[in-house]
This record gives structure tokens, C-alpha cells and sequence, in this order.
């Protein structure tokens, strides 16, 4: 999807005893006057990344259709992953995909890549989550690539997990990323208490999409994401009513980024010369063949310098 802030927002974030910070999410619209609205938990100013992860909107169950026109990128991964319904993939690479409940969509677009994003007809209902990995420096101008995974459920004390991206809970994902993630859906059934080993070195973001859960003892509501910083072995999650989240981890990323628009860089500098070439239709990002209609146009930049941001130590 396009991202259409140009600053995080100033959120207040609540942290427990047992150290697990709550993100709570802030709605953000998508797409102009009929958008379609997310609830957007990273980033944020008090914490930008999680891992490599630097962007996260979680949106549905909602009857809208999505018809985002073709838009750039740079220097990150997109990670797609849906709960209910199914969207159209073009890319720049020449790739034109489907993103199907339970299957992973993973796109590189380093030096520049081109995607439009429509839902099908079959589509009544969207309900899923948009992601975003932070390229480090030695790989952000990786050239264009597409990965598509589905991953099998295995079943942890009753839990269903299913790993899209790194290793957890005996199951592996092949899909290839450019520092140390975690990605997976767990689905956790009414009275579950879940002890997931997971490693010390990561940082973890377990965001509730649906019912009730603690983790480590702390309750978030739906659409929060509760952050737990390095140093645990165990992540334990517990619902009463019954849960679905999507756990999040990754080594701590360790530079500063700037994000402007679907654009990640490291400096200002950088983020303008991506928006005139964008504008200007450079071959850096390709076309995008088979997408009905023209191509999204870039905001204009604000006013102020945009700002590198990292984590806070």
C-alpha cells in the first residue's frame, strides 16, 4: 500500500512492569476522499523500528475495494499477508501475483521497484496486514525481487502457528531477507497459555488482531502492538477468549532511516532526488504493464528537512 504521512504522529505509549511497551495504533487514511482506513502502529516517535520492521498497518475486516495505482519504493522489503479476501499484484519486475489468506507476498524493491495493488472481484471483505523491512546499508540498493511462501500451520500446545519469515517454533520459512527477522500468525484458541521460545538477540512486536491477549502479562486491545525489547528467551501469550496475532521480531537494525512516503533512505537528500525520479518517470522504477489507469502521483515534500530516526537506546 502507499504510505501517505510524511512524519510518524506523536503517540503515547505505555510501558508495564513486566517491560512490555503498548504501541496503540492511530488511524490513518489511505487513497484521497473514499480512502480506505488503516490502524498504523510503526512508526512511531517513540520507536521506529522493531528489528528491521519499520512499518506496519493492520486494516479490515472492512467491505471496501483497494485500487492503489502504480507507486514506487526504495531501499525495503513489502511483506503482504492477508487474513480475509484477495488483492491483484503488478510489479515493476514483471511479476502479476495474487495475495491470498495465509500466503506470503514478499518484494524487494532496493534500488527502485513499480507495484499497483487492486482487490479482485471475489473480494467482498479485506482484513489483513502491510509490512515493511528497512534494507541495511550494504543491501538497500538490492535490485528488484519477488518471493511468494505458504506457509504450513504447525500446532504448538493447541496454538496454530505459521511462519512466514525467519524460524520459530520448529518451522522455517525459505524466504530470503537482508538481516535476522521473525514473522508468523499465531492463532490462539480460548484459554491458551502459550510459552514460545524465541532468541535473546531479537527484539519482538506481538501486534492483537482480533479477541484478547497478554504478553508477559500485559493485555493489549485489538490493533495495539506490544513491544518487548532484547534479552528473552520465552514469550508467553495468553488469551481468554481466544486470539489471532502476528508476531514480529528481528535483530535490533542498528542505523538511522529517513521514511518519506513509500520511500526509505538516509537522508533528505536522497528522498528528494527518489521523488524526482519518480516524477520524472526514470527507468529506476520501471513500469508497471497490465495496471488500468495511470500512475500516483508523489505529494509534494514538506516544508522541513526530513529527519533520520532511529530507536531510542
Amino acid at each position: 500500500m502507499s504510505n501517505v504521512e510524511t512524519e510518524p504522529a506523536e503517540v503515547t505509549c505505555a510501558s508495564s512492569p513486566g517491560g512490555v511497551e503498548v504501541l496503540p495504533p492511530r488511524d490513518v487514511p489511505l487513497g484521497g476522499p473514499r480512502a480506505m482506513r488503516v490502524r498504523r502502529t510503526l512508526p512511531q516517535k517513540q520507536r521506529s523500528l522493531i528489528g528491521a520492521w519499520c512499518f506496519c498497518d493492520h486494516y479490515g475486516p472492512d467491505d471496501v475495494s483497494m485500487d492503489v495505482a502504480p507507486h514506487p519504493h526504495t531501499g525495503l522489503q513489502t511483506v503482504s499477508w492477508l487474513f480475509t479476501g484477495e488483492i491483484e499484484h503488478r510489479d515493476s519486475h514483471g511479476v502479476h501475483a495474487h495475495v491470498r489468506p495465509g500466503e506470503l507476498n514478499l518484494m524487494t524493491g532496493g534500488r527502485g521497484i513499480a507495484h499497483s495493488e487492486v482487490s479482485t472481484a471475489a473480494s467482498a471483505v479485506l482484513h489483513g496486514v502491510q509490512l515493511w523491512l528497512a534494507l541495511p546499508d550494504a543491501h538497500r540498493d538490492a535490485p528488484r525481487d519477488f518471493q511468494h511462501h505458504v506457509p504450513a500451520a504447525v500446532e504448538v500446545n493447541g496454538a496454530s502457528v505459521r511462519v512466514f519469515l525467519g524460524s520459530l517454533a520448529g518451522s522455517a520459512s525459505p524466504v530470503a531477507t537482508f538481516t535476522p527477522v521473525l514473522g508468523a500468525e499465531v492463532v490462539l484458541p480460548a484459554g491458551t497459555e502459550l510459552t514460545l521460545a524465541v532468541s535473546e538477540s531479537f527484539e519482538h512486536g506481538v501486534l492483537l488482531d482480533t479477541g484478547d491477549v497478554t504478553v508477559g502479562g500485559t493485555a493489549l486491545a485489538p490493533g495495539e502492538l506490544g513491544y518487548a525489547g532484547t534479552g528473552r528467551p520465552e514469550l508467553a501469550l495468553a488469551t481468554r477468549e481466544g486470539a489471532r496475532v502476528v508476531l514480529l521480531g528481528g535483530e535490533p537494525f542498528g542505523e538511522e532511516i529517513v521514511m518519506w512516503w513509500n520511500f526509505v533512505g538516509r537522508t533528505h537528500e536522497e528522498i528528494a532526488a527518489y521523488r524526482d525520479e519518480w516524477q520524472a518517470g526514470t527507468d529506476r522504477f520501471g513500469r508497471v504493464e497490465g495496471y488500468d489507469g495511470g500512475r500516483l502521483p508523489a505529494p509534494p515534500l514538506p516544508g522541513g528537512r526530513l529527519r533520520p530516526r532511529g530507536n531510542p537506546a
